[in-house]
């Protein structure tokens, strides 16, 4: 007779119930499997983004007459030491009475930001530098010889072997965001070029030579369309009687302490003018300053009256942005490499413009890889003039 095995009923399967214990049961496996190798999302990306450069608009560059913002004030609110920028661990210096400048730095390598630290220039005015002028500290030489050119130039050592190019960035103290910008994201070898009109100045100097920049003073020259440049009320006019170009430039020269030299903003018709041009630059040789010249010619009245009264005195070989167009600015470096292979050093004056500042920073930045030494302006006009 054959063995008849027990029929076995199977209970009925809700799917519903059973498709959520799966989900629960897989979810409960990833997290394990995460837990034990990682997550592997978190190693790559999420998604594809662009790291290609935008330009910065020439039409977002800081744009203001003179006499507007002379009327209206600077955008900046007054700036304490104490907050300024300094090198991590570094010490700023002063100089004594005999002249020697006295600092200690210690550099931790980086800036907390990730930039290299940077060792601060030491604040102005220095003892002994200094006479009261019409508003505020007017620079003389020191009894001992010392010049506020020597003074307040960054220090610099030669690699002889490499042409030296340097940049001036000008028409800074105006507008808050695109000085700050030049201050803190450009290399400390960019010379710094001021517009004195500035409210706050000495407060933008301080915080410039803070981050290693040295610092230049603009003096508003008569253009020859006065319409079209407005150049403010303490222009230097070609046809003024020397003792109005006398007051005006001692007003200019009194409202900070710190710069090693002066530049010209516009200026092409008075420096065609040898008469006008005369006692200002004996003014500014027996004050201990240096001149770089821009976009008024090499050998104009100015410049040829510069070097017969004895002031150190140099033109800059590029404007660099005449053009605002990545592109051209581009273009124009490639000009200050080709002219420092020839001639051994280069020279080229900016713009505050934030295509220009992301420019050069570009640039700068592996300036030394290409055989070039990015030097301040004040290292090229020593080095120009100890070959004359």
């Amino acid at each position: 007779m054959p063995l008849r095995l027990p029929k076995i009923t199977l209970p009925k399967i809700n799917h519903k119930l059973a498709a959520v214990g799966a989900f629960v049961l897989l979810g409960a496996g990833a997290i394990a499997a995460i837990q034990v190798f990682g997550d592997p999302g978190a190693a790559g990306p999420r998604r594809i983004v662009s790291l290609e450069p935008s330009q910065a608009s020439a039409e977002a560059a800081p744009r203001m007459s003179f006499s507007d913002a002379a009327a209206e004030g600077s955008e900046m609110d007054p700036v304490a030491l104490e907050d300024l920028p300094h090198a991590d661990g570094a010490q700023i210096g002063e100089v004594g009475e005999d002249g020697q400048l006295r600092v200690t730095v210690v550099e931790s390598g980086e800036t907390p930001g990730g930039r290299p630290a940077v060792s601060p220039l030491p604040r102005a005015p220095f003892a002994g530098l200094t006479e009261q002028g019409p508003g505020g500290p007017l620079p003389i030489v020191a009894a001992n010889g010392r010049t506020s050119a020597q003074a307040y130039a960054r220090p610099f050592t030669r690699d002889g072997s490499k042409p030296m190019i340097a940049i001036v960035i000008g028409g800074l103290g105006f507008n808050a965001r695109a000085t700050t910008q030049a201050i803190d994201e450009l290399p400390p070898e960019v010379t710094l070029s001021f517009v004195p009109y500035a409210q706050n100045l000495q407060s933008w100097i301080d915080r410039a030579r803070a981050r290693g920049h040295e610092v230049m003073l603009e003096l508003p020259m008569e253009p020859f369309d006065p319409d079209a440049d407005d150049t403010g009320p303490q222009t230097l006019l070609a046809s003024a009687p020397s003792a109005q170009n006398v007051q005006r430039l001692e007003q200019l020269l009194s409202r900070g302490a710190g710069y090693f030299g002066v530049t010209n903003y516009q200026g092409a018709r008075f420096a065609t003018s040898a008469q006008a041009s005369q006692p200002v630059v004996q003014q500014l040789r027996r004050r201990g300053l240096v001149f770089i010249s821009s976009g008024i010619g090499q050998r104009s009245a100015l410049s040829v009256e510069a070097q017969r009264a004895g002031l150190n005195n140099t033109a800059a070989d590029r404007i660099i942005d005449a053009r605002r167009e990545a592109d051209a600015i581009d273009e124009q470096l490639l000009n200050l490499e080709a002219l420092a292979l020839q001639n051994q050093s280069a020279i080229g004056a900016g713009f505050a413009y934030p295509v220009t500042m992301e420019q050069v920073g570009h640039w700068a930045r592996d300036i030394g890889s290409r055989g070039y030494q990015l030097a301040p302006a004040s290292a090229v006009l020593a080095a120009r003039a100890a070959r004359r």
